[in-house]
């Protein structure tokens, strides 16, 4: 019998970084770390909406239907699957 595993099984949210020792360096990296948080829990809503198994054009169209900003749902969607912080390269704040 096939076991079915979800994403959030698989991928977690990434623990965060060492702190530096330079406060505004810091900061900044605090600030990284909560958009990236916020990005992946965005990312798993997303792959409720648009599961794994779904191309980017169809998750496209999901984004569409939804009326969501499609650039960053996809990027976050991309996230939540990967876990790698690149996928979210290019978003704003």
């Amino acid at each position: 019998m096939r076991a079915v595993v979800s994403v959030r099984d698989v991928r977690t949210t990434p623990p965060p970084a060492k702190p530096l020792a330079d406060p505004a360096v810091a900061a900044l990296r605090r600030v990284v770390d909560d958009f990236a948080a916020s990005s992946h829990a965005i990312g798993e809503l997303m792959l409720e909406v648009a599961p794994t198994y779904l191309s980017d054009i169809e998750a496209w169209r999901c984004c569409v239907q939804i009326g969501e900003p499609i650039e960053r749902e996809l990027a976050a969607r991309c996230y939540a699957m990967s876990g790698d912080r690149r996928a979210l390269h290019g978003t704003v704040l």
